[in-house]
């Protein structure tokens, strides 16, 4: 989409006042956001889920500053008109402010982000606060907090109780006031995160958090499955099956190259008449020299 205006954060805070809907897909390579702009989507996450979806990792925890820089980059060649996100991978802003500063560098001028992404609520706010005095957007992530599953034991459903909602409430304006721009709610019951929205200036982006929120945001891989085997998902709408697509399209490859109907009359390329003549002919030359 050459015309495509990418959205800044003062555009999504109006979107949030104009009830404007705004739509995230996560990407972690250059012919994914490639689509994911063409198809208009206005910001995208590389999130740290490339370890579960790309990577094969079974958490996020592995995940490697590295690696975010290295998708990052790639994701941002793809969609260069559109407000793309990075995660902070696991522990990477967790230690000193120097520390972290460098991850958020790395993501910036070598991934070339426009944003980044941190997990966690009040503990964070005062680093979140460094980041953004630095001059860098922070997305904040409350709810389920994939790199913090080991410590709240599993992808459980967050604000089921009245204790449980005041601390995400209480999370939320921590970041706002923090300055983050905007908060991803994930696996937040759907009065809770309406609530938060209701409550915050900043947009929230829901991902199984209802409809309330400002925005979603789904992962590129659930949205289209793929995936094998796919595992479905509540929260999860599917749009495609490109991972059945994408089987059986090999296994239609491998049939024909092994029944020879690949490469079939107009796969090929023919010499010049006389060419295999000529080849043959040196053979034989060759062969008569050794006699």
């Amino acid at each position: 989409m050459a015309n495509k205006q990418p959205l800044n954060i003062v555009k999504m805070k109006k979107y949030k006042q104009d009830g404007i809907p705004l739509s995230m897909i996560t990407a972690y390579d250059y012919p994914t956001a490639l689509l994911a702009e063409e198809a208009g989507i206005d910001m995208i996450l590389v999130g740290d889920s490339l370890g579960n979806v790309v990577l094969g990792y079974n958490s996020t925890l592995p995940v490697t500053i590295d690696d975010m820089v290295y998708h990052t980059r790639s994701v941002v060649r793809g969609a260069e008109n559109t407000f793309i996100v990075a995660d902070m991978p696991f522990m990477t802003y967790h230690g000193s402010v120097d520390e972290t500063l460098k991850g958020v560098r790395r993501l910036m001028q070598e991934g070339h982000a426009h944003a980044v992404k941190m997990e966690g609520g009040i503990e964070i706010a005062e680093t979140v606060k460094a980041v953004v005095q630095a001059g860098v957007p922070v997305l904040g992530h409350i709810g389920l907090t994939p790199q913090s599953v080991n410590q709240i034991g599993g992808y459980r459903i967050q604000g089921k109780d009245a204790a449980d909602a005041k601390r995400l409430m209480d999370e939320a304006k921590a970041l706002e006031a923090a300055g983050a721009f905007g908060i991803v709610l994930e696996l937040v019951t759907e009065q809770v995160a309406e609530a938060i929205s209701n409550e915050l200036s900043i947009p929230t982006i829901g991902i199984g958090a209802g409809r309330g929120c400002d925005g979603q945001v789904l992962v590129f891989h659930d949205v289209v499955q793929y995936a094998s085997p796919y595992t479905p998902k509540r929260f999860v709408k599917t749009y495609g099956d490109v991972g059945s697509l994408i089987r059986s399209s090999i296994e239609s490859y491998v049939k024909e190259v092994k029944n020879r109907s690949f490469p079939a009359e107009e796969h090929v390329f023919s010499a010049a008449d006389g060419v295999v003549d000529g080849l043959y002919g040196q053979r034989k030359e060759k062969v008569e020299t050794h006699k």
